[in-house]
């Protein structure tokens, strides 16, 4: 397997087009917009410079990767000579439904489809096509780049022979795949999603501040990240859908969302990619400050 295409350049889809790009497959980094794709390429770059400024990559290398994508506008164009296609649109089931769909009539019979989705069913996505036995789950953590998992999802009709080839995959991209089957959230969603969610209720219900939560679970709990600062950077709406998709799929109310996180994504309060959630993000600022609403 040597020519991979990468649908969507957003932040997950640009990672794991440097990924591979790195690790010397040639990808196919596809968008309908031409603005998206070049803002794709200009984060690649940057990302690479930052590896040669760290000294874990050379000059060269960050040529021959960024040498290594060609950008498409036109899907058909994209996906031609493709062994595997990874989508990694926008988190909403149709627009990934339909994408399926266009891949199955494009695509021949052989090529492997895979979806980076955190969430969505892989089984109704296999569902969408002729090749459900072809079709599985690669979900990527965030930073690529940085991040060793690989949450690789089975559907209910994805073979023993994809999964395999996929693990192995992964390994050459130098991550660290867990196989995990088919159920709402995953492994990493089913469990990280909910604590998100009561940290959230503990502010709600005024149990500690956005800081003091943050804080005990930095120094408590080791974690890098407080579970408020990491929901600002996930965003909120995806939190939000996320929840709803265990609370739908499970239908035990323990994954309620907690109204706080739904007035906030009303609101438009959706974390980083808005400027404000629990923190203020200010361009060109490190400091983290509490958003007025929790001060």
């Amino acid at each position: 397997m040597k020519n991979i295409a990468v649908i969507g350049s957003g932040t997950m889809g640009n990672g794991i087009a440097h990924v591979f790009a790195q690790c010397g497959y040639n990808v196919s980094l596809i968008d309908i917009s031409a603005d998206a794709l070049n803002k794709a390429i200009a984060t690649i770059s940057k990302n690479l410079d930052r590896q040669v400024a760290k000294g874990t990559l050379k000059e060269e290398d960050k040529v021959n990767t960024l040498k290594n994508i060609t950008t498409f506008t036109e899907m058909a164009k994209g996906v031609n000579g493709c062994e595997l296609v990874i989508e990694a649109a926008t988190e909403n089931p149709e627009i990934k439904f339909k994408l399926f769909r266009d891949l199955d009539a494009m695509c021949p019979e052989g090529v492997i489809l895979a979806s980076n989705t955190s969430s969505i069913s892989l089984t109704k996505i296999g569902a969408q096509t002729k090749r459900s036995d072809k079709v599985i789950g690669m979900h990527f953590m965030n930073p690529v780049p940085v991040m060793k998992l690989v949450e690789v999802i089975r559907g209910y009709n994805t073979s023993d022979e994809v999964t395999k080839t996929i693990m192995d995959l992964s390994k050459n991209l130098g991550k660290i795949p867990v196989e995990v089957n088919d159920y709402p959230g995953f492994v990493a969603n089913r469990i990280l999603m909910p604590m998100i969610n009561e940290a959230i209720y503990a502010l709600f219900e005024g149990v500690g501040g956005v800081e003091e939560i943050d804080t005990v679970m930095k120094l408590g709990m080791a974690h890098p990240m407080g579970p408020l600062q990491l929901a600002d950077f996930i965003g909120l709406d995806v939190c939000l859908y996320i929840m709803r998709v265990l609370h739908d799929g499970l239908g035990n109310p323990k994954y309620a969302p907690c109204p706080l996180l739904v007035n906030m994504v009303t609101a438009g309060k959706l974390g980083v990619k808005s400027g404000e959630g629990f923190y203020v993000y200010t361009a060109g600022s490190k400091d983290l400050v509490v958003a007025p609403s929790f001060r």
